[in-house]
């Protein structure tokens, strides 16, 4: 931050005009100084989210947790039906879900040399 220079003779409304600026460039540098403080969270967490992509190599990621969050709704969730049938039913959406999943790893997995 600059200061302005005043002359020796700046009369009154010239010096309450530069004090004014002063406290104005003040509050301007506390406002950019407490907006970085508060998106400092904000940008970690990005920096977190790129670097877990590029750290683990992993592809598909979202596609990834989608899968595993289904997988996990499957096997703790409750049917409506209580019995046999059910778990049958709940094994074959299962498959059925994740058929196309199981088809994108596999290749995948055959494309790398």
């Amino acid at each position: 931050m600059n200061l302005p220079e005043l002359p020796r003779n700046a009369s009154r409304t010239e010096m309450r005009k530069t004090l004014i600026r002063l406290r104005m460039e003040m509050h301007r540098q506390e406002i950019r100084n407490e907006s970085a403080q508060l998106l400092q969270p904000l940008h970690r967490m990005r920096g977190m989210t790129q670097n877990l992509h590029e750290g683990l190599g992993i592809k598909h990621a979202p596609l990834w947790g989608v899968a595993a969050v289904t997988l996990l709704g499957f096997l703790t969730g409750k049917g409506a039906k209580s019995g046999g049938a059910s778990s049958l039913t709940r094994l074959v959406r299962l498959g059925a879900t994740l058929g196309p999943l199981i088809k994108l790893v596999m290749q995948g997995s055959s494309r790398r040399p």
